[in-house]
């Protein structure tokens, strides 16, 4: 199996003047998940090298197990460093894609016409995608084979608007995903803030928020 993990290349929270990024256990939970089951990962951002990482993430009442693990992990900090860059890459040359959420991808995959291409491109071969966090956010422009938004009818959910609350970032973000996700006509459902969930439609997978990210 081959597995095709996409990161944010953004680093700046709105007009803040704070760093942000990929969040880094919602990373290293699925690549170990996937390292375990023998599958070949390549990791890969719009911009190709190093992703930005959320710093937040690396703050000690964010660090798990499997972050301490990657960041540990010499192979893995390489993989990191060197990410292909996403336009160089064919959704025919993987079996599955996973996005990790931290805030970066609000800003630049929800906008990525090739991002967008690549997931369309995944789901329409039968083949399952899955998304934690804020990364459901980055499904806002994709479609369907007959133009309809694709998270449309689809059973989803995503960051909600509480747990944006939590972290004092609701007018910082582009958009929140909760909303984002329901104004699609998607089926949008949670449980309590931060708090594992994962949805499951056809091969469609979202997670609600960083606790998610290894279910």
């Amino acid at each position: 199996m081959k597995v095709l993990i996409v990161l944010t290349s953004h680093d700046q929270l709105g007009d803040t003047g704070r760093t942000t990024g990929f969040w880094l256990e919602e990373l290293a939970a699925p690549y170990y998940r996937f390292k375990e089951a023998g599958w070949d990962i390549t990791l890969a951002s719009p911009k190709g090298g190093q992703p930005p990482l959320d710093p937040k993430s690396k703050e000690i009442a964010n660090q798990t197990d499997q972050t301490r693990r990657f960041e540990a992990d010499p192979e893995a900090t390489t993989a990191l460093a060197h990410t292909v860059r996403l336009d160089s890459l064919s959704a025919d040359d993987y079996d599955t894609v996973f996005y990790p959420g931290g805030h970066g991808p609000l800003w630049d995959l929800a906008e990525d016409a090739v991002s967008a291409r690549l997931i369309e491109t995944t789901l329409r071969s039968g083949k399952p995608l899955a998304l934690v966090c804020h990364a459901p956010g980055v499904l806002r422009h994709t479609l369907n084979e007959d133009g309809t938004p694709l998270v449309q009818g689809r059973n989803v959910t995503g960051f909600t608007n509480t747990e944006e609350e939590g972290v004092q970032l609701t007018d910082v973000v582009p958009f929140l995903v909760e909303d984002e996700l329901k104004s699609l006509g998607g089926h949008y459902s949670k449980i309590g803030d931060w708090e594992p969930y994962v949805v499951q439609d056809g091969q469609l997978i979202t997670g609600q928020n960083p606790a998610s990210s290894s279910p």
